[in-house]
């Protein structure tokens, strides 16, 4: 059979650890039937096929529950008798060879190499376990450390202290695991959540992401950080942490090392201001219900506001958690703000002619799975029942994490210490702090004034 030579849909890395288009040899049936499905569209594909079948699954059990795996530990007794049970490891490894089912046949069509995939993968993918039984652990979990962190550290310290393989670098494709896990994460992004909070909530939202993410922009571009990290920057403080500065970078197709490094930040800022902020809540005598809306406007993930509001109380808790998912809503409209911004300023900065094409140029470039997180996030805030919603919620949130710990190992795996360390002398990281800093002023401004009964009557919540 002949072939013709044509770019794959799949980027590769690398020696320096850059991303590179790869030209390879698809016979011409793959080519007439597979060539044009971009990486976007097999990670739509993968996390819709997912959420299909773990939904029709539910709607012909009704009541039935899923077992998903256990990574929460306080002991060695827990740890050996639930984590590392063989019924829990097996349970994992289905997921894992789920997993590398449908992602070798993704490689497989666009063009990569699934043999050099499938050893990658396992490395890969146990590392993104091992990372999540080690954030599990009690006392870490209590400190907010995330997964996040050790999934990074391990990718890393292999990246860095050796010579990847092929093999490796074929299965080290972050930016594909990251679009299937956030196609699934919309599954957990339910407009509905907002009415709880009634006009404050929706407010807060607005006003706080829209203030925040422009103060972000201008004080990145003040310290001359590039636009490209301080979209990233932008989005992970104003909206919802490591989630939206995926969101963000997947947008504008945005470097790995500076995602990586955004993240980065976003978790070693939020530990102390976990401890802090609920100390700074009683020395002034906050209200729970302004104190949670604090929180859930500041800290960066759901976790982390309820481990903050807990110190404060019960109410506290439920406003920060709803505030928080409130903002989470706007992680689609930012998407799409951002994906059209960005195609718009790169072609006004490349001089390019638009003319007559602006509306195809646009939809050629906006990161389709996006459409994907954004159908999940409609199908279950409007279509799907509240029971069924409640029936799958648990093992689609357990799925989508172990897609972005792949994800973050595969960052890792990519990255260089050396470009953490000196990028563009440290000035994003001063940015971030910055506007964090604005963040933590202007959103208790706001909680006090629509949650403290001044503008509106405090909502109730109950």
């Amino acid at each position: 059979m002949s072939s013709t030579n044509v770019p794959a849909n799949t980027p590769v890395v690398s020696e320096s650890g850059d991303a590179v288009e790869q030209n390879i040899d698809i016979p011409a049936t793959r080519k007439t039937f597979f060539s044009a499905v971009t990486e976007d569209w097999w990670a739509v594909i993968i996390g819709g096929v997912i959420i299909a079948a773990i939904l029709l699954f539910a709607i012909a059990s009704p009541g039935f529950k899923f077992t998903t795996p256990v990574y929460q530990w306080a002991n060695t007794n827990d740890l050996t008798g639930k984590v590392l049970a063989i019924s829990n490891l097996l349970l994992m490894a289905g997921i894992g060879l789920v997993f590398l089912i449908l992602s070798s046949i993704a490689i497989s069509l666009s063009g990569g190499s699934a043999s050099k995939f499938v050893k990658g993968f396992a490395l890969i993918f146990v590392l993104g376990v091992v990372s999540l039984i080690i954030a599990g652990n009690k006392t870490i979990n209590y400190y907010g450390i995330e997964y996040v962190v050790f999934a990074l550290v391990s990718g890393l310290l292999i990246g860095n202290l050796t010579t990847l393989p092929t093999w490796l670098k074929e299965a080290a494709r972050s930016e594909f695991f990251i679009k299937t896990g956030l196609v699934i994460l919309g599954t957990s992004i339910l407009f509905t959540d907002i009415i709880q909070a009634g006009i404050p909530g929706i407010l807060q939202a607005v006003v706080v992401v829209a203030a925040v993410w422009f103060f972000s922009m201008w004080l990145s571009r003040l310290l001359k950080v590039d636009d490209e990290f301080g979209v990233i920057l932008a989005s992970a403080v104003s909206i919802c942490g490591v989630s939206a500065a995926i969101v963000a970078a997947g947008a504008i197709n945005g470097d790995k090392k500076k995602l990586s490094y955004v993240t980065s930040l976003v978790l070693l800022v939020a530990i102390p201001m976990l401890i802090i902020m609920p100390y700074v809540i009683r020395a002034f005598g906050l209200s729970d219900m302004v104190a949670g809306a604090w929180l859930g406007g500041t800290l960066d993930t759901t976790a982390s506001v309820t481990a903050a509001a807990a110190l404060v109380g019960p109410l506290a808790v439920k406003a920060g958690v709803i505030v928080k998912f409130s903002q989470n809503v706007l992680i689609g409209v930012a998407a799409i703000f951002i994906a059209g911004w960005w195609t718009l300023k790169k072609d006004t900065s490349a001089k390019t002619t638009t003319e007559g094409k602006g509306a195809s140029i646009v939809w050629e470039r906006f990161p389709k799975f996006v459409l994907g997180f954004l159908a999940a996030s409609l199908l279950f805030s409007f279509l799907v029942p509240t029971a069924t919603t409640k029936q799958v919620a648990g093992i689609l949130n357990s799925l989508r994490t172990v897609w972005f710990a792949l994800a973050f190992v595969a960052i890792g795996l990519e990255a260089r210490f050396s470009d953490l360390i000196k990028t563009q002398g440290g000035r994003p990281a001063v940015a971030f702090i910055g506007a964090q800093l604005f963040n933590i002023a202007w959103t208790l401004l706001w909680a006090y004034l629509l949650f403290g009964g001044v503008l509106f009557p405090a909502p109730s919540i109950k």
